[in-house]
């Protein structure tokens, strides 16, 4: 494998993560805490830092890790960008929504539907770990519902596991990879079948809040240490020197970050590593500056966020889709630093590609409707889908890319051709967009007009 190395640093943050859940909390919480977990119904809101204290949330969210890296390594899947994803999405949603005991029946559904398809069950790995965003549903049918046993979580988690990757691949194409999130959308539109089921059965998922406080110093200092901790790896420890890696990230900020754009592969670890570090600053202190709270959630979007600053997020893409979330708030008589509002600002940033794409207008628009439409979304899923703002977010870019599209470029707007399972075989260098021949390139990657005739005009002052 090129990327090999990677499984030791993995198995170092799994540490890392280990460690954190012994400093923050007596060591004597951990286990109960872990049972507590375990047997909760896991719809959102539950942050595991206020149900099971902050001990067993990290080191839930160190098992859940080990547990998707260890898959990787077994199942021999190719190691590039969207696997340094993955562990940010798994260990930081196994804060608040997944577990080390309620993924294992999604996981074993595709399985079963690789085996149906008679291929290797490495292909579909990455979609098995994304799957567990329905992880809930699992916990829900086996402890939280009113008919509840763990025979039905099970088969649950086998349904949905079973369903995804042909569902995945279909949305994949739909979203244009204007949505970083496209397995959000998927399990969306799945659980808008499943739980109206549930509930015509007498048998309805709600959802709760449980939200933790105070923790906003230690957290805040952990964070921070582990951002400069990646940015100082990216400039010193990557193979090249410092002002090459440097370089590399200045270029890594001219992608449009639409799916897919595996950075590792594009400009190498060290500017990679260096997005990672810059972009949880910019998310940690997102939250400190709208007087937000750093728990389960909101750590559990900042480390989503560093996770996929390896796979078509930078600073120039996610920050006005922020702006456009904080705006909203403003603007939409809702407080900015309410519960739902600080996740739609980490998890919004699935609609960094308008910003790349279209220029940071389209971006701010993009997370204004946002700000709006996720805070509504939900409600219909009974808070069992975990990537609630993929879902939002999938629904965005269906009706502002093609209106983007038509309006501003007088085209027709068409599907990807790309297929989803070939992405995440992918392992090999590739160029950045700006570096394809001109047939080769998006025909939509150009700004918006007014800033295609700002960056004309600055052209000559460039040569």
């Amino acid at each position: 494998m090129r990327y090999k190395k990677m499984y030791l640093l993995l198995l170092v943050y799994v540490l890392a993560l280990a460690l954190a859940g012994l400093m923050f909390d007596d060591p004597a919480n951990i286990l109960p805490g872990l049972w507590k977990i375990v047997t909760t119904q896991d719809v959102l809101i539950t942050d595991y830092v206020e149900i099971a204290g902050p001990g067993a949330a990290f080191m839930n969210s160190a098992l859940v890790t080990l547990i998707s890296v260890g898959l990787l390594f077994l199942c021999k899947d190719p190691l590039n960008g969207f696997s340094i994803t993955e562990m940010g999405l798994m260990s930081g949603f196994a804060l608040f929504g997944k577990n080390f005991v309620n993924i294992w029946p999604i996981i074993l559904g595709t399985w079963l539907y690789a085996k149906l398809q008679k291929e290797p069950f490495g292909k579909y790995t990455s979609v098995a770990l994304l799957a567990t965003a329905l992880a809930p549903l699992v916990s829900f049918m086996g402890f939280g519902s009113p008919m509840s046993h763990p025979l039905g979580g099970l088969l649950m988690g086998m349904l949905i596991g079973m369903v995804l990757p042909p569902l995945s691949a279909y949305t994949y194409k739909v979203q244009n990879g204007m949505n970083l999130y496209n397995m959000g959308f998927a399990c969306g539109l799945l659980a808008m079948m499943l739980v109206p089921i549930l509930t015509a059965l007498g048998n309805a998922p709600s959802s709760v809040l449980y939200w933790a406080d105070g923790y906003n110093l230690p957290f805040g200092l952990a964070l921070t240490a582990l951002c400069l901790v990646l940015i100082v790896c990216g400039l010193f420890f990557s193979g090249r020197p410092p002002w090459a890696a440097w370089a590399g990230y200045r270029r890594l900020l001219t992608s449009s970050g639409r799916a897919p754009s595996d950075f590792l592969r594009m400009v190498g670890s060290g500017p990679t590593l260096i997005n990672m570090g810059v972009n949880g600053l910019l998310s940690t202190g997102y939250i400190l500056l709208v007087d937000g709270e750093l728990n389960g959630p909101t750590i559990g979007g900042i480390l989503t966020i560093i996770g996929f600053s390896a796979y078509g997020k930078h600073a120039r893409n996610i920050l006005p889709v922020m702006g456009g979330v904080l705006l909203g708030g403003l603007f939409m008589h809702y407080d900015v630093n309410a519960p739902a509002l600080q996740l739609a600002a980490l998890f919004g940033t699935t609609l960094a590609p308008f910003a790349g794409v279209f220029g940071w207008p389209a971006g701010v628009l993009a997370g204004f409707l946002h700000s709006a439409v996720v805070l509504q979304a939900g409600y219909v899923l009974g808070g069992v889908n975990l990537y609630n703002n993929g879902f939002s977010g999938g629904l965005i870019a269906i009706v502002l890319f093609p209106l983007i599209t038509a309006i501003f470029r007088h085209r027709k707007p068409e599907l990807t051709p790309r297929d989803l399972f070939e992405v995440f075989q992918e392992d090999k260098p590739a160029p950045m967009e700006r570096d394809l021949p001109p047939d080769e390139r998006e025909p939509e990657g150009e700004p918006f007009p007014a800033i295609q005739k700002e960056e004309d005009a600055a052209a000559p002052s460039r040569k």
